[in-house]
């Protein structure tokens, strides 16, 4: 199986994948055209990927089966047009959760405590312990979280190490698991905004999710209070974020922006970054050696699954649900031949097949095919089906959700 990296990837990872016979191409700096250009030269089966994105072009230029994205997220890679290709897209969630909540902690603290300006005056050869004096503490402190997933969920052992109370929104937030959680549940995320001193958002980047946090969100938040994300820079209205820093003193730490460079290395002129209540890092949540370590292996696990079995963990554009509105069920002998003549009688009805398996009954003499169907066949082939072949023990006719 033919891999190629087209972004930074651990060594570790790279070494697994030529364990289990994968031929490597490492080409961590290859982005737009070049990669287009490097996928159809190549005819890579798998393309793994950091933050570089991954257009249709590219899904389009060789034979990929699989995009592997090494982190939590995929809103850079066009999953629609992968599915339109039947590429498998997965990924790797939850390895960096540890890492995401540590750099959210660090950017709480270091708005608290004014972390970056004590640093900046101490390197300009200036000393002012009667400024950088006055913090608020985060002891009895009120943290809200906006979504509790993984990362989210990490943040509550450290919130309550600091002796902080938790109020949180989820969409899968119920009673029962804020209980479990130890944090107040807010029934919307404007009411997590009232409530906290400080807010943390942890959301995936969906369509429902993109600009969630706007006006009405920042209007609600306490005067002075913090604000983190380190999620997706597009779940924030960035200048409604700015009008709030100047109206309502609000401070934020932010590890995302709304235009990020796709380069590693790059210029960065959003004004955001001069705004003197912003403390902002590189997009870096995720970068410890840690959870870069537990990612690779993570890849590797997905590949070599997907080798030797053709199985894809972590897949995420599988249809929840198709258009199939009928389940023909086939107990047979397990003999060639069987169900292609089933097949054969449905395809003549223009029937689509939406999903399939069969199973085989220990000893290999029967099996059970399970088809699930967008229309009905006729009664008619149903009946030439049970007259005519042999080796159908049964053959039953389900309609779905009925």
């Amino acid at each position: 199986m033919k891999i190629l990296i087209a972004d930074k990837f651990e060594e570790s990872g790279r070494i697994g994948l030529r364990s289990i016979g994968c031929e490597i191409s490492f080409q961590p700096d290859l982005k737009d055209e070049a990669l287009v250009e490097a996928i159809g030269k190549g005819q890579p089966d798998v393309l793994i990927v950091r933050s570089t994105k991954v257009t249709e072009a590219m899904l389009a230029a060789g034979p990929l089966k699989l995009v592997v994205r090494a982190g939590a997220g995929y809103n850079t890679i066009d999953v629609a047009a992968a599915s339109r290709r039947g590429i498998y897209v997965s990924n790797c969630p939850g390895k960096n959760s540890i890492a995401v909540a540590e750099l959210a902690f660090a950017l709480i603290l270091a708005l608290d405590r004014r972390v970056a300006d004590n640093v900046i005056a101490l390197r300009a050869g200036e000393w002012n312990k009667k400024e950088f004096s006055k913090a608020r503490g985060l002891f009895g402190r009120t943290l809200g979280l906006i979504g509790l997933g993984k990362i989210g969920q990490e943040m509550i052992p450290r919130a309550r190490a600091f002796g902080m109370p938790l109020v949180a929104w989820s969409r899968s937030l119920t009673p029962r698991r804020a209980e479990e959680f130890g944090v107040e549940p807010k029934a919307t995320p404007i009411e997590v905004a009232r409530a906290a001193d400080i807010v943390s958002v942890h959301v995936a980047m969906k369509p429902d999710t993109k600009g969630l946090i706007g006006a009405d969100f920042f209007k609600a938040m306490k005067d002075g209070a913090y604000f983190i994300n380190t999620s997706r820079g597009e779940t924030v209205d960035q200048a409604a974020l700015i009008d709030a820093i100047h109206a309502k003193g609000i401070r934020a730490g932010l590890d995302v922006f709304a235009i990020e460079p796709a380069a590693a290395v790059a210029d960065f002129e959003d004004g955001i970054a001069n705004e003197t209540r912003v403390y902002g890092t590189h997009h870096i949540g995720a970068s410890t050696e840690q959870a870069q370590e537990a990612i690779a292996a993570e890849t590797v696990r997905i590949i070599k699954s997907f080798k030797e079995s053709g199985q894809v963990p972590n897949v995420v554009n599988l249809a929840a649900r198709t258009p199939a509105t009928h389940r023909l069920v086939v107990r047979h002998h397990d003999r060639p031949g069987v169900l292609a003549q089933v097949l054969d009688a449905i395809k003549a009805e223009q029937i689509n097949v939406q999903e399939m398996e069969n199973i085989v009954f220990e000893g290999a003499e029967a099996a059970v095919a399970r088809i699930n169907l967008d229309k009905a066949p006729s009664n008619g082939t149903l009946d030439r089906l049970r007259a005519s072949n042999g080796d159908v023990i049964e053959l039953v006719l389900l309609q779905l959700g009925g």
